[in-house]
């Protein structure tokens, strides 16, 4: 790993993929190199029938301190977007159709706040510490934040943290519904596998249907998404693991479901 770049790190556990930010003696500032790395992760658990969810985390003290901006400073005055025909790591272009359990800890600012935000689930350690301080910088949050943050928290909560710019605690982001579950400080990363393992417990292509029709209510609206329930749901009664599911029922076990 060159410190200078960076990498993003992963690993197969069963359905699982853990997707890390690995640069820590820079506080995990992100480089263009690891954006590249992390699209091909997230590419990856999209794509991978035997992926069920990605759990993304913070290698050493912190999740990331952001952008590490004299890298990114030519690509922003260009004003690039990203590959539509890969995934979007903050969730506005093409999105992950797999959950993403989120961890963070210490310094998790910026492009850290928008990763979770753009993911599905956060658990947060109580050491986490949130900023979205774009202003400060003279730019405006570009990786969501402006979007997210009023979907997640509300007009008011989201206009005085990004407004402000100022530095925010696992309370206040649990009180505003970035962060759903806070624990000690170096169990995140574990109670986020756990929590992945229990949605991996879930018929696969099930959890991708339920995640796709809320996203279909977020950005198409009511009635795309009331009108997509009936053919899904078709779609899903066609599989194997709805046979599975009932008659583990039926039988009162564990279901074992194949994603297919």
């Amino acid at each position: 790993m060159n410190s200078e770049e960076g990498s993003i790190t992963t690993e197969v556990r069963g359905h699982i993929l853990l997707i890390g930010l690995n640069r820590p003696e820079k506080y995990n500032g992100y480089t263009p190199t690891m954006a590249k790395q992390l699209v091909a992760a997230y590419t990856l658990l999209d794509e991978n029938v035997d992926l069920w969810v990605g759990v993304l985390f913070g290698h050493g003290d912190h999740f990331t301190a952001g952008l590490d901006l004299p890298k990114w400073t030519g690509l922003m005055a260009q004003g690039v977007n990203g590959d539509d025909k890969r995934i979007d790591v903050v969730g506005l272009g093409r999105a992950c159709r797999k959950p993403i359990v989120t961890a963070t800890h210490g310094i998790t600012y910026t492009l850290g706040i928008e990763l979770a935000l753009g993911g599905d689930i956060v658990i947060a350690a109580d050491n986490s510490r949130f900023s979205q301080l774009e202003p400060k910088r003279g730019i405006h949050a570009t990786g969501g934040a402006t979007i997210r943050f009023v979907e997640r928290g509300g007009w008011g909560n989201a206009m005085y943290h990004l407004l402000t710019s100022d530095e925010f605690d696992a309370e206040e982001a649990k009180r505003i519904g970035l962060v759903q579950e806070i624990v000690p400080v170096g169990s995140q990363l574990e109670r986020a596998i756990e929590i992945a393992e229990v949605i991996a417990s879930g018929a696969p292509l099930a959890v991708q249907a339920t995640k796709a029709s809320s996203r279909r209510f977020v950005e198409e609206g009511f009635d795309a998404a009331v009108a997509a329930l009936g053919p899904t749901q078709k779609a899903l009664f066609a599989t194997e693991d709805v046979e599975e599911g009932v008659q583990s029922f039926v039988e009162r076990r564990e279901a074992k479901f194949k994603g297919r």
